[in-house]
C-alpha cells in the first residue's frame, strides 16, 4: 500500500512539472525550426548507425 502511495505521488508531481513546462514553453518564443533540425540530425545519426553498423562496439 505504501508503495502505491509513493508511486501515485511521483506520478502527480511529474504531471504537475510537465504542465508547468508546457505552459512555460507555450509562453516563450522558441525557435522550433532550429530544434526540429537538431532532432532530425540526431535521429539521422542513430538511423545511419543502425543501418551501417559503423560506430557500434
Amino acid at each position: 500500500m505504501l508503495r502505491l502511495v509513493v508511486i501515485a505521488l511521483i506520478v502527480i508531481v511529474a504531471w504537475v512539472l510537465l504542465l508547468k513546462l508546457f505552459r512555460d514553453l507555450k509562453a516563450a518564443k522558441v525557435d522550433w525550426k532550429g530544434w526540429a533540425i537538431i532532432a532530425g540530425f540526431i535521429a539521422l545519426a542513430f538511423y545511419l548507425r543502425q543501418v551501417t553498423g559503423i560506430g557500434q562496439f
